[in-house]
């Protein structure tokens, strides 16, 4: 099998780590294989590519779409190295509003799969960071949805106290206040 997968401490997010194959041209690895993902139980069919390019200390989250249009994630980085983090917002959940947290870099090469019902965010610590992600449906503004990134009730251990923001992830609501239709084992 060309991977490895780790339940994290909230076990419905999984961190993969490839096989790499390298000699002296470079490496090559498979990103994703979608009969050894099935075979983990990770039975996602991913359908948009996101791809973003950030400076040391940019935040970017805590995001996630409301169902309908509710969104897995994939997410790995081809330069750099980011903090990634996923957040359980399903209501009910025994690890509700719980996060759990992976070093994703261009060198360890390491993946981590967020399903719906997390909020995902990240903080590039690399001088550039870039983010390759696969979702699970097509970004839908109207189903778009955030937390804060310091909630106190989250309590993320961000390893900088003043990131770099946009003005909308500036804005959002902590967990209890926002728009979250995700219940553990359903929906509303």
């Amino acid at each position: 099998m060309p991977f490895s997968f780790k339940r994290l401490e909230i076990p419905d997010v999984v961190l993969i780590e490839p096989k790499v194959f390298r000699d002296d041209r470079g490496f090559f690895l498979e990103s994703y294989k979608r009969s050894e993902f099935a075979e983990f139980g990770i039975d996602e069919i991913f359908v948009q590519d996101n791809h973003s390019r950030s400076r040391r200390g940019v935040l970017r989250g805590l995001h996630y779409q409301n169902p309908p249009r509710a969104q897995a994630k994939l997410v790995r980085v081809i330069d750099g190295e980011i903090f990634d983090v996923a957040v359980d917002i399903r209501r009910g959940s025994p690890t509700y509003g719980r996060w759990v947290r992976a070093y994703l870099s261009d060198e360890n090469m390491r993946m981590l799969y967020i399903p719906a019902g997390f909020a995902h965010g990240f903080l590039a610590l690399s001088d550039v960071a870039e983010v390759l992600y696969k979702t699970s449906d097509e970004y839908s503004p109207e189903h778009e949805a955030g937390i804060v990134w310091n909630d106190p009730e989250i309590g993320i251990e961000w390893p900088v106290k003043d990131p770099v923001l946009s003005p909308r992830d500036c804005r959002w609501p902590g967990l209890r206040d926002a728009v979250n239709a995700f219940v553990y084992g359903g929906v509303l």
